[in-house]
């Protein structure tokens, strides 16, 4: 199987973001050891240097390109005069033991941190295995999609629906300050999701920073989590709800269930809630978007190192017509993004809520024969009508912002978005 597309994810990953399988890059093969120094001392000088340019990193979700690149120019390898320096001057002075393992894993790690992209990413074997076991919502934690603030600290993109995290009062926008009194600065989202997952029944203790106001200890008990991805129900006026907590492998064929429920039910209108949705299969965007486009309209471009590619919906637009609301908020991110400004452009729905992340992005995974993966940005993405997301997010045609300082359940009784949605429909069927 080769690089695979992705939007968006906990302590996802997909990151991306951003969910079909491509085919697999050639494996890299496995070099003695005495030819393994040229390649791995040369990538010490650059892990060096990203620890003394402070370089921080975040997480992302995926997609294809393996083509063209701004860095031709630069040469095969780096000058080994200096990084036999510095490997030298390390295992002379540093007073602590190593491994051979352990520098390889920290020079592939610095390889990709070097690059100062916080969705570049090198997962070792077992990393890669949590990643792709979490574009598939199923992995042992608490259930939240981290990333990075404008100042490089970690944050809670969204807690996932019906997760550990989300029950214990994780919000989006939490900074986390530490994970079981280690400090996080510095620290990746990937390397933070390393540190927050575990063994089911175990406990993780996050500092929480809410508001820029005096930290919080949230303690939450991990879990074995399997969370479908799209859950339905029909709302009082005939109208049909379609929450999507993630675009993973399974989002296409419940959502297609769901779209040819309500075209059963006859529904005067559809609310699709996409908040704290932290993205995911770009793959599962493009055929959820299909649900209300025509066949050949735009769902998303892409630019990048793959060139300029427009990606148009397929299939059956069962619910084009049917008047339509997107729901949104700081938690929408990556591959939620795409769907909304799919459909917002293409005037398919109106959106409410408050502003989205603003990942618009796409990585590509490429696949080692030791199991092990790269996560490498290869283009942005921009909206139907020409917009970039990335950075930017999607603001709503309607902003509702939820009562402060009250417990409110998404999708329940006290959901004033929710209720400006149904509102909104009631009046325009």
């Amino acid at each position: 199987m080769g690089p695979k597309q992705i939007g968006g994810k906990e302590e996802q990953r997909p990151m991306r973001p951003v969910p079909a399988r491509p085919a697999e890059p050639a494996s890299v093969p496995k070099r003695r050891r005495a030819r393994r120094w040229p390649r791995w001392i040369a990538s010490l000088l650059v892990l060096v240097i990203v620890f003394g340019l402070g370089v921080n990193v975040g997480n992302g979700r995926i997609s294809l390109g393996n083509s063209r690149s701004l860095n031709s120019s630069l040469p095969a390898t780096p000058d080994y005069t200096t990084v036999n320096q510095v490997y030298k001057s390390l295992i002379e002075n540093y007073n602590g033991k190593l491994t051979e393992a352990q520098l390889e894993n920290g020079l592939k790690h610095g390889l990709a941190q070097a690059t100062g992209d916080p969705y570049t990413d090198y997962f070792t074997p077992a990393e890669a295995k949590a990643f792709n076991q979490q574009l598939n919502n199923q992995f042992s934690g608490i259930g939240a999609e981290l990333g990075e603030d404008s100042d490089g600290n970690l944050q809670v993109i969204a807690p996932i629906t019906g997760t550990p995290a989300a029950k214990a009062g994780l919000q989006a926008q939490d900074l986390i300050a530490s994970i079981n009194g280690t400090s996080t600065s510095g620290m990746t989202p990937d390397q933070a999701v390393t540190k927050i997952r575990g063994k089911a029944g175990t406990k993780v203790t996050l500092q929480i920073v809410r508001n820029k106001t005096t930290p919080l200890t949230i303690t939450i008990v991990r879990e074995n989590i399997t969370v479908p991805s799209v859950n339905t129900k029909i709302l009082a006026g005939n109208i049909g709800y379609m929450q999507i907590s993630t675009f993973a492998d399974d989002t296409s064929g419940l959502a297609r269930k769901a779209a040819d429920q309500f075209k059963q039910q006859h529904v005067k209108g559809v609310i699709l809630d996409l908040r704290n949705n932290p993205g995911g299969l770009v793959t599962a965007a493009v055929s959820v978007s299909s649900l209300w486009l025509e066949p050949g309209q735009t769902v998303v471009t892409t630019k990048g190192t793959t060139g300029n590619q427009t990606t148009a919906a397929t299939g059956n637009d069962e619910l084009n017509g049917i008047p339509t609301v997107v729901l949104i908020n700081g938690g929408s991110a990556s591959a939620s993004e795409i769907t909304t400004g799919a459909l917002h452009d293409n005037k398919d729905a109106y959106v409410i809520g408050q502003k989205s992340y603003g990942k618009g992005v796409e990585q590509t995974l490429i696949n080692f024969g030791d199991g092990s993966q790269l996560k490498v940005t290869t283009a942005s993405w921009y909206r139907p009508g020409g917009q970039s997301i990335n950075h930017k997010g999607i603001t709503p045609d309607q902003t509702v912002t939820l009562p402060k300082n009250t417990s409110v359940t998404m999708g329940g009784a006290n959901d004033n978005q929710l209720q400006a949605a149904e509102s909104y429909l009631a009046a325009h069927q």
